[in-house]
């Protein structure tokens, strides 16, 4: 046998040809599942060539019209989301809120809030050197979720992602206080009297929520499908 050398240059011309269409079938069987239905945008797809634009990683084409039955499944968030008076009731009858602000090292820092809405919105209160209160003063973009239910059926929950404000006023955050601890059975701090509120309040500060965009969902919409 020759030597690849001695071999003339259509000959290795020709096996260029077949490592690259070897290359190119064993690419398109790693994504088997995408190109073995052919597209109708033509009667046939070639080895190493390009889908048709929308078929970027499904099965179905962007062309394509479908009957009843083929047609990708719509999706159900808006379906399954508060209307704008169950958002309000949800908010008024939650607990405990997730708050989540943007730590020092670029980590989400999570922790758990009272609440209360004043004017719709979401108010907490915390202290002026807390960590939440550092991070928002570096980057305001904050999220807020609240959620409720076990079984799948009956799960419920609504994100708020927001920019927070900052308030430093003693009064208002006794106010708020006051507010909180009527929802709350007097926690977390004694104010029986308007002094002892305003010497509370004034280690701390009021956050609220200034919402950008809200995601909702309520599973009991669903009927029992999924």
């Amino acid at each position: 046998m020759r030597s690849m050398k001695a071999r003339s240059p259509s000959l290795k011309v020709a096996w260029r040809v077949v490592r690259v269409m070897a290359s190119a079938r064993r690419r398109v069987s790693k994504r088997s599942w995408i190109s073995r239905a052919p597209c109708p945008c033509s009667n046939e797809v070639a080895i190493g060539a390009s889908p048709c634009p929308g078929r970027v990683e499904r099965l179905y084409c962007a062309h394509e019209s479908y009957s009843a039955g083929d047609a990708p499944m719509p999706s159900r968030r808006s379906a399954i989301a508060f209307t704008p008076e169950e958002q309000d009731q949800f908010l008024n009858d939650g607990w405990t809120i997730q708050i989540a602000s943007i730590g020092p090292k670029g980590y989400p820092h999570l922790v758990a809030m009272w609440y209360v809405l004043i004017d719709g919105d979401v108010h907490f209160t915390t202290f002026a050197k807390s960590q939440k209160v550092l991070n928002l003063r570096r980057n305001p973009k904050m999220t807020c979720m609240l959620e409720a239910g076990k079984a799948y059926a009956e799960l419920r929950g609504l994100v708020i992602e927001g920019d927070a404000e900052i308030i430093e006023d003693t009064p208002f955050c006794a106010k708020v206080m006051g507010m909180v601890g009527a929802k709350y059975n007097g926690i977390p701090a004694p104010t029986d009297t308007p002094e002892a509120a305003l010497k509370v309040a004034s280690k701390r500060v009021v956050i609220r929520v200034k919402p950008v965009d809200v995601y909702s969902w309520d599973h009991r919409k669903l009927g029992g499908k999924y």
